[in-house]
């Protein structure tokens, strides 16, 4: 029984001997397996994959936001000073140009015009006077000695100082009429009345801040937007766009490019488009918002990439060329974008490849096959 224990005691040594061995010999295997992986990895070439850089020129589309204002707008305030004795229009009310659209009254102008028109009347006889009396020595004077000539210069000095009097008298008549015209609120142009400000018996004039009537011209409007600076480049006159506004869903308007800004405003960087737009249907009402979309092309062919070509990194933007087995790194500015595409401006050719997948770990210089 004894020999039997030992004999299974060896037995039982004998495999795990065996069983350590197998494991060692598999853990060797595995690593020298690892290794040679390894090796055959590190030997096989890089491979990137890349497309050529575009040079075109497409149309692309964008839709930015716009505002409808009223073609003309205006607050009609009184020049003159003078109590509001008659309205004639309300707010709402559509006015044609030169109507009238309310009467103030001024007791103290109309004096002043009376009596600028008596003295004109005075200055005017005392002309004629003089003018007689210098006419009359002239006709005397023909005769030899019978005027001096002394006097007939006296008489020609006075006639045309009376003249003048005359005609200072004529410009001041003239202002008082003029006052009394502005005495009379009129329309400046055809629209709406949006607010009226007064009513009657209330003073109205250079004394007081508040316009008598607002004023808005709703059969034209103006459609005005903001376009980004990176777009400027590509308005032309002329270009047609389309908006729709949400008080009306599903309805789409057109309008032509009438004027731009021409320079950038120093604020938000955009430029401001105006386009007319016709209204007198009446659909459109002056300040709803819109939104409007433009068909826009640069004036010349610019480089284009695929987007996902573009590394955005920390140091700044740049895409990756991979031109005769060497690796560039090429510092860019985006532009526009157009489904997968991207404008890019750079040292770039058309005949450069463009690495599709960049990444930061990847290292300018050659590489091997």
């Amino acid at each position: 029984m004894y020999q039997s224990f030992l004999k299974n005691k060896k037995s039982v040594a004998s495999a795990l001997l065996a069983t350590m061995l197998a494991l060692a010999f598999t853990a060797c295997s595995q690593n020298g397996g690892e290794k040679a992986q390894e090796q055959h990895t590190e030997a096989k070439p890089v491979a990137y994959p890349t497309a050529s850089v575009q040079y075109i020129n497409p149309e692309y589309e964008i839709s930015v936001p716009g505002e409808l204002k009223p073609y003309e707008q205006v607050s009609v305030y009184a020049k003159v000073t003078g109590f509001v004795k008659q309205l004639y229009v309300d707010r709402g009310d559509r006015v044609r140009k030169g109507q009238l659209l309310a009467v103030l009254e001024a007791p103290e102008m109309e004096q002043q015009y009376l009596s600028d028109k008596s003295t004109e009347q005075k200055v005017y006889s005392d002309y004629l006077y003089a003018k007689q009396a210098y006419e009359r020595l002239v006709d005397a004077s023909k005769t030899t000695g019978a005027v001096a000539d002394i006097e007939l210069d006296r008489a020609k000095t006075a006639m045309e100082s009376a003249k003048s009097a005359y005609d200072a008298s004529q410009a001041g008549t003239a202002h008082s009429s003029q006052l009394r015209q502005y005495l009379r609120i009129i329309a400046p142009f055809d629209g709406v009345i949006t607010q009226r400000n007064v009513s009657v018996g209330a003073l109205a004039g250079t004394g007081t801040n508040t316009p008598l009537f607002m004023m808005a011209q709703g059969s034209k409007l103006r459609l005005t937007l903001p376009l980004p600076e990176k777009h400027a480049f590509s308005v032309k006159q002329g270009m047609s766009a389309t908006f729709t506004v949400s008080s009306q869903p599903g309805k789409t308007f057109d309008a032509i490019l009438s004027r731009t800004s021409g320079l950038l405003d120093q604020q938000d960087r955009s430029l401001t488009l105006e386009f007319d737009v016709d209204n007198h249907a009446g659909e459109l009402q002056g300040g709803d918002y819109a939104q409007v979309k433009l068909t826009l092309q640069r004036r010349a062919p610019s480089h284009w990439v695929q987007g996902k070509s573009v590394l955005h990194a920390q140091s700044g933007t740049y895409i990756l060329t991979l031109n005769d087995k060497e690796i560039k790194r090429i510092p860019i500015k985006e532009g526009i974008r157009l489904d997968t595409l991207t404008e890019v401006f750079g040292n770039l050719s058309p005949k450069d490849d463009v690495i599709l997948k960049p990444s930061e770990e990847i290292k300018e210089g050659s590489i091997t096959e």
